[in-house]
C-alpha cells in the first residue's frame, strides 16, 4: 500500500493476466483517510492501450473510491513477457464539498504552488488462471473389479467368476441335452411315420374288404398275401422301433 498522505493504492502494480486477442481488467482501490475531500487524477505512457475509469475524481474524506483499468486485446505477445508501460496518479486537496465537475486541470500543476502528490504504478503480466481440472467420480483403483467389494463382504470380481461359470456350466448341460434329443427326436418321427403309414394300409385294406363284399367275386389270393407280407414288414419295424 502507498504511503501517500492524501491517498493510499492498493496494489502499488497493476497486474494483467495476458492472453492475446482478449480485452483484460484490474482494478485500483484508493482510500482517503484524511478529514479532506482529496481530487485525483490518472495519467498513463501509453493512453491507447489502456482505458481508465474513472480517470478523475473526488475522495471523499474517510472513504474509498474503485478505478477499473483495462486493456485492449493485443494481437502479439512482447518480448519476455515484460511490458514498459507506467501510469501516474496525482492527487491533490479540494475544496470541502467538491465534485468530479469541480477539477481543474491547472489543480495538479506544481509550477502553480499546488501540494500535488504522485504515485507510479507499473504494469506487470501474469500467467492467466488455469481452468479446473475435471474429477472422476471414482478412481481406476475404485472402478476395478478386484477393489469392489459387495454388500456381503465378498469381492464382486469372484461374483463374477462365480456367475462366468454357472453360465458356461448351464450352457454345457443345454448343449448335452440337444446333443441327446436328436437321435431321439429322429426315432419318433420315424416311428410315428410308420405308424400313419400303418394306418393307410388298413384304411385301404378295410375299402378292399367293403368292395369285395359288395362284388360278387372274391379278393385275389395273391393280393391278400401282399398285403399281409406289408403287415408283416411294418409289424417288424414297429417293433425296432
Amino acid at each position: 500500500m502507498s504511503s501517500g498522505e492524501l491517498l493510499h493504492i492498493q496494489p502499488q502494480e497493476l497486474q494483467f493476466p495476458f492472453e492475446l486477442r482478449k480485452q483484460i481488467s484490474c482494478s485500483l482501490q484508493l482510500s482517503n483517510k484524511t478529514d479532506n475531500y482529496v481530487a485525483f487524477k490518472v495519467k498513463t505512457t501509453n493512453p491507447k492501450k489502456y482505458c481508465v475509469r474513472p480517470n478523475t475524481g473526488v475522495v471523499m474524506p474517510r472513504s474509498t473510491c474503485d478505478i477499473t483499468v483495462t486493456m485492449q486485446a493485443q494481437k502479439e505477445a512482447p518480448p519476455d513477457m515484460q511490458c514498459k508501460d507506467k501510469f501516474l496518479l496525482q492527487s491533490v486537496v479540494a475544496s470541502p464539498g467538491a465534485t468530479t465537475k469541480d477539477i481543474t486541470p491547472e489543480m495538479f500543476n506544481k509550477e502553480s504552488g499546488h501540494d500535488v502528490e504522485e504515485c507510479k504504478l507499473r504494469v506487470v503480466y501474469v500467467a492467466p488462471p488455469r481452468p479446473p481440472s475435471p474429477v472422476r467420480e471414482g478412481s481406476d483403483e475404485d472402478s476395478s473389479p478386484r477393489a469392489s467389494v459387495s454388500e456381503n463382504g465378498h469381492s464382486s470380481a469372484l461374483e463374477f467368476t462365480g456367475a462366468s461359470k454357472a453360465f458356461n456350466e448351464r450352457g454345457e448341460h443345454q448343449d448335452t441335452s440337444f446333443e441327446a434329443r436328436g437321435p431321439i427326436s429322429k426315432a419318433t418321427e420315424e416311428r410315428n411315420s410308420v405308424i400313419e403309414q400303418n394306418k393307410r394300409l388298413q384304411q385301404e385294406l378295410e375299402f378292399l374288404r367293403r368292395e369285395a363284399n359288395r362284388s360278387r367275386g372274391g379278393v385275389p389270393v395273391m393280393y391278400v398275401l401282399l398285403v399281409g407280407i406289408i403287415g408283416i414288414i411294418l409289424g417288424f419295424l414297429l417293433k425296432r422301433t
